[in-house]
């Protein structure tokens, strides 16, 4: 049908049209040769032991819990041109069968692009656009894999995170996934999330730039393959979890009752839905098996100072603080923890470059060198979300000094609406309550939070450590919270139904530009537009925000009420500041 509306519509001979798709069809295909998988592991082998001093792997037995004759879609995190080979090598090494993997055609280089073929790649273009023969040659290829039970992996968020992030996840391949299992579902389907956390980054630098507005450079995974003879252990540990499975036809009986009783020719809308329902729990997945490591850990702490420097006994403390929260509350019973000492986080620290020590009579004080402050950002935010709800609570007690447990719920339920939508939190509203009780004891427990005989909660004294170190915990989140605030107080300055969905992203660019260039902010992509044009995308699928037909966006009280909220967790500096400039007309 393909192939005959192709004929038709460039007005060319059905043959013709014909071998076009064939040619589309080897330019998408794999070639997979066990010769060349045995040959790239052995290679592989040489350059992990010149990359990385060596891999921790989590919950793999996961996999053989998954009943033979189902098939399986791996879905990792994407943080370097490394996760294409990295998983692929340790399944191959852990006796497992191979993915067929999903790659862009930027990959499909001279050399690297065969090799990678024949090692079970398969190509796409970064668009479909204007080639419906493509599409359908695309569809049906990947339709086969999936009917056949060949493993398949693919990233569900597109292109690599820059800011550390789990980026919002992409309907395309997945997509296609779920409408291919619609269409026929005789052998089940399990997306297996696999988080694959780095210490040191080869493309850290790359990224930094592209945050800062300058050109995307060209790179390639053949570029970082060459530097691989200068380099020496110099990027740490990776850590890989297996998160948990999602078998596909439970989901979507859960979401979408009766869906077997629909024909694949009718299931447009409601196979949309399904994929975006399972695209965002596929992240949430993803997010809860973080690996909490040393440099995670470092990053959470010495970002939160003015200085990027601490007295070695306060970031003790810190970590200290960090690590009870992850033992006492944690997020997800598939999170790993970081199980080192907190002198032992601080030498390993030291050992990556990552800190430094100066000898000081009084005690030493531990930093972040020089120019590294920016890089360890991203690696914040691996974890941010870990720590949210945490630094959330610490925030409104810091700046609120008092506040009812009542109070505190019904504050972290109406911020929790935004962030847990940028972040995607794994809590439900009904979960939240339970959650948000167990940090406060936590906190309680650590001194950092008083509780009085009638549940009220309060700091401890302004001149106290504990009220510093509370104060320390909130700061991991300030950027995201006054990120928000800032657009909030945009949309409410002009009211809902006045601004398109640029002009908010060209307004909130500017702002956020100003605000960096007066305050001081340890995360490079606080002004990014593309992290605005995000976020305004995440907060339309969430529909707290609506665009209508003339592009114009509107807004209730779902998104007022938050703004409400966020007057509790920011200090007052910094909400006059955004306001008067959005007030002032700076912004027009």
């Amino acid at each position: 049908m393909a192939i005959a509306a192709e004929s038709s519509t460039h007005g060319i001979p059905l043959d013709q049209a014909t071998v076009r798709a064939r040619r589309f069809a080897l330019e998408i295909a794999s070639d997979y040769s066990y010769g060349a998988v045995r040959a790239l592991e052995l290679f592989l082998s040489w350059l992990w032991t010149r990359l990385y001093d060596g891999f921790e792997i989590h919950n793999i037995d996961a996999l053989t819990r998954i009943a033979p004759g189902q098939g399986i879609v791996y879905v990792p995190t994407h943080r370097s041109h490394v996760d294409y080979l990295l998983l692929s090598y340790l399944l191959h090494s852990n006796g497992f069968t191979p993915p067929h993997i999903a790659a862009g055609t930027n990959l499909n280089m001279p050399l690297v692009g065969p090799l990678l073929r024949r090692c079970g790649a398969f190509f796409l273009r970064r668009s479909f656009k204007g080639e419906p023969l493509y599409a359908a040659v695309f569809h049906e290829y990947l339709h086969l894999m999936l009917t056949r039970g060949f493993p398949v992996e693919y990233f569900i968020e597109g292109g690599r995170s820059r800011n550390g992030r789990t980026l919002s996840p992409k309907a395309g391949i997945l997509g296609m996934t779920v409408r291919s299992f619609i269409r026929e579902h005789a052998r089940p389907l399990v997306f297996v999330p696999v988080y694959i956390g780095y210490e040191r980054l080869i493309e850290g630098r790359t990224y930094l730039r592209e945050l800062a507005g300058k050109p995307k450079q060209k790179e390639s995974l053949w570029a970082i393959l060459k530097s691989a003879r200068q380099i020496k252990r110099i990027f740490g540990k990776v850590h890989i979890n297996f998160g948990e499975p999602l078998a596909l036809a439970d989901f979507l009986e859960i979401h979408h009752p009766g869906w077997t009783k629909i024909s694949s020719d009718d299931a447009g809308d409601w196979s949309r839905e399904a994929t975006h329902s399972a695209a965002s729990e596929l992240a949430k997945r993803l997010n809860s098996a973080a690996v909490i490591n040393p440099v995670n850990l470092i990053a959470l702490a010495l970002l939160s100072t003015p200085r990027h420097t601490a007295d070695e006994q306060v970031l003790d403390r810190l970590l200290d603080h960090y690590q009870a929260l992850v033992a006492d509350a944690p997020y997800s019973p598939s999170t790993i923890s970081c199980t080192l000492k907190s002198a032992q986080i601080v030498a390993y620290a030291e050992r990556l470059g990552i800190a430094e020590r100066i000898r000081h009579p009084l005690g030493d004080l531990i930093r972040i060198p020089d120019g590294e402050a920016p890089l360890l950002a991203y690696f914040r935010n691996n974890v941010l979300h870990l720590f949210a709800l945490p630094a959330l609570i610490a925030c409104l007690l810091n700046h609120n000094r008092h506040l009812g447990v009542q109070r505190v719920t019904e504050a972290v339920a109406g911020i929790y609406s935004l962030i847990g939508t940028e972040l995607f939190l794994r809590w439900s509203p009904e979960e939240l309550p339970a959650a948000t009780q167990a940090v406060v004891d936590v906190l309680v427990k650590r001194g950092l939070l008083l509780r009085d005989d009638g549940g009220r909660l309060s700091a401890a004294e302004p001149t106290s450590e504990e009220f510093a170190e509370l104060r320390l915990l909130g700061e991991t989140l300030r950027p995201l919270l006054e990120r928000h605030f800032l657009m909030l107080a945009l949309l409410e300055h002009c009211g809902s139904g006045c601004r398109t969905r640029r002009s908010l992203e060209n307004d909130c660019h500017l702002l956020a530009q100003r605000l960096a260039l007066l305050y001081e902010f340890n995360t490079p992509e606080f002004s990014e537009k593309t992290t605005f044009s995000s976020l305004i995308a995440q907060f339309i699928d969430a529909e707290l925000l609506r665009e209508d037909e003339a592009g114009l966006l509107h807004f209730d009280q779902r998104i007022t009420t938050p703004l409400a909220h966020a007057e509790l967790v920011l200090p007052i500096e910094a909400r006059q500041a955004i306001r008067r400039m959005a007030c002032a007309g700076l912004i027009t």
